[in-house]
């Protein structure tokens, strides 16, 4: 019998724990060709998610769960989950019962029919502002266009992935993690399923503008050095530009002589480069804290407790 693991990271979802076990149950009860293990992995929750999660094991054996020592983050919860998953294949979900779980069985036929990547992919967000809509569009087509690999938009981490990929993506164990972008790197045989993204009934989300505006850059930094090139160009096309000025004033002084002015011009010019160099020094930095990270080989996560293993 094949064994179905389902990952389910969770930070602060005590209301949404209960109601996303049962539709689980409800939703395995229909398929029993399958064996399941679904994994919680709490990532260092304030509220009562792990009681609630506990209640859960006590009613059915089919839940483990995972919990973190602090709050380390999704993508850390989502690599604890494959590190401990030991399906055929895992479904990776969220919490707050966006991602509907009828869709699973459609995702298992797909994975049965031969592909590896079976990825959820939005028609409808959920309730959302219109600006971050459009913001979150503009940074996956600016995404796309700066990397070396096919960042798919709409698509999140709702998806069944193949043991092969569960094991592939356990080998990768740097800190800064954009699982998004580590999906699509690996490569294998991918195929979408199309879904409507339910809109969140209980909390709220814990992505705001800034932690948001901090995974966009973990995203470009991560798998692209583009930004570097920018800064290159733009170095080279201030130079050439101040060389040509440089050539243009000396060959005016010498035919027409020249008035001291151009004050204005001056600390403009000065004002312009200064900021274009703070700018090329910001991107080098982030570069190399990610290095800087990297190189102290620290674990992903400390796992506080588990149980159900």
């Amino acid at each position: 019998m094949k064994i179905i693991s389902i990952i389910i990271p969770c930070h602060n979802e005590e209301n949404n724990i209960s109601i996303l076990a049962e539709n689980i149950v409800s939703m395995a009860n229909k398929l029993p060709q399958y064996s399941w293990q679904v994994i919680f992995v709490d990532d260092g929750s304030k509220d009562n998610t792990v009681e609630k999660i506990r209640e859960v094991i006590a009613q059915n054996k089919m839940f483990s769960y995972i919990s973190f020592s602090r709050n380390f983050g999704k993508e850390e919860a989502i690599l604890a989950g494959l590190d401990n998953a030991t399906g055929n294949c895992a479904i990776i979900m969220d919490a707050d019962l966006q991602h509907p779980v009828n869709t699973i069985p459609d995702m298992i036929k797909e994975w049965e029919n031969g592909y590896e990547d079976v990825y959820g992919k939005r028609i409808y967000r959920g309730k959302e502002s219109w600006l971050r809509k459009k913001l979150s569009l503009s940074y996956y087509a600016i995404l796309q266009k700066m990397a070396n690999i096919d960042i798919l938009p709409n698509v999140g981490d709702f998806r069944l992935l193949d043991r092969k990929c569960i094991d592939a993506l356990k080998q990768m164990r740097e800190t800064q993690r954009y699982t998004k972008g580590l999906y699509c790197w690996i490569g294998f045989k991918k195929k979408e399923i199309l879904f409507n993204q339910s809109d969140r009934q209980h909390g709220k989300s814990s992505f705001n503008f800034f932690k948001l505006l901090n995974f966009a850059i973990e995203g470009i930094t991560s798998y692209t050095t583009t930004p570097l090139r920018l800064s290159t160009i733009f170095g080279i096309l201030s130079s050439l530009s101040a060389f040509m000025y440089m050539i243009f004033v000396f060959i005016k002084t010498i035919l027409f002589g020249e008035v001291i002015q151009g004050f204005p011009t001056i600390i403009i010019i000065i004002l312009f480069l200064g900021g274009i160099q703070l700018i090329s020094l910001g991107v080098i930095g982030e570069y190399l804290g990610r290095i800087f990270h990297e190189t102290k080989r620290r674990p992903n996560y400390i796992i506080r407790e588990k149980e159900g293993f």
